[in-house]
Order: C-alpha cells, then sequence, then structure tokens
C-alpha cells in the first residue's frame, strides 16, 4: 500500500499514461490517514497550517494520479474540472470507480496488461495487413 503512496509521489508531474484502480484508491486512502495525522499533530502543537502545508505538497501528485486514472477510463483529465457542478464530485467517484478500458487506448497501454495490442493516434487497434 505505502509502495502505491511513494510511487505517485515519485511520478507526482506524469500526467501522462494510465493508473490502475488499486494505485489511485490506495495512495488516497494513505493520504487520507496521513492527512489526519498532519492535522492532529498540528493541533497537538498549535500549528493549524501543518495540514495545509501537507495538502498543497500533495496536491499535484493527486491530481496526476487522478488524470491518470480517468485516462485508464478513456477518459480525458479534463473530466476532473466536473467535480465544480452540483453533483459533479459524484460523477468523478463513479468514473473513478470504473475498471480499465480492455487494450491501450490514446492515452497507452493498459497498466494490467489485458488485451494490449498496438493501435492508431485515435485508439483504434491496428488490423495488422489481414
Amino acid at each position: 500500500m505505502i509502495n502505491y503512496y511513494t510511487g505517485v509521489l515519485k511520478n507526482y508531474v506524469g500526467f501522462e499514461g494510465r493508473a490502475r484502480r488499486a494505485e489511485y484508491w490506495q495512495f488516497t486512502l494513505v493520504n487520507f490517514v496521513i492527512s489526519l495525522v498532519v492535522e492532529l499533530i498540528g493541533a497537538a502543537v498549535k500549528f493549524p497550517l501543518l495540514d495545509t502545508i501537507y495538502g498543497l505538497a500533495v496536491f499535484l501528485p493527486g491530481l496526476a494520479v487522478s488524470v491518470r486514472r480517468l485516462h485508464d477510463t478513456g477518459r480525458s483529465g479534463w473530466w476532473n474540472l466536473i467535480v465544480f457542478t452540483c453533483i459533479g464530485i459524484i460523477v468523478l467517484i463513479v468514473f473513478l470507480c470504473q475498471d480499465s478500458k480492455p487494450g491501450p487506448n490514446k492515452y497507452g497501454e493498459n497498466p494490467k496488461g489485458i488485451g494490449n495490442q498496438p493501435v492508431d493516434q485515435y485508439g483504434n487497434p491496428y488490423n495488422a495487413g489481414y
């Protein structure tokens, strides 16, 4: 579980490619737990900005893994902006919970390795001349 968290932090500006559900949700879980601990520590030492500093530090990695997760479902990372609508957070959570699109798409190979075959620039599989 920690491996996913540190992997996302190492790839903090990697907005290209695809991320599996496990990578996204385990990062989210560990990030939530660390955020709670940091908030408690900040309250104990009377420094409430500690949680804000942590939040700013993991903002880009969290956004990047979210974009890669949407890529894995065949959607653009711009779908993250749907959270600014009334029911957008529900729609985004549904998108993030969906399984990977089988095979490669225009964002890259399937991270599960299922159904990977060459595709053209539009995500359509090549017919290999048959």
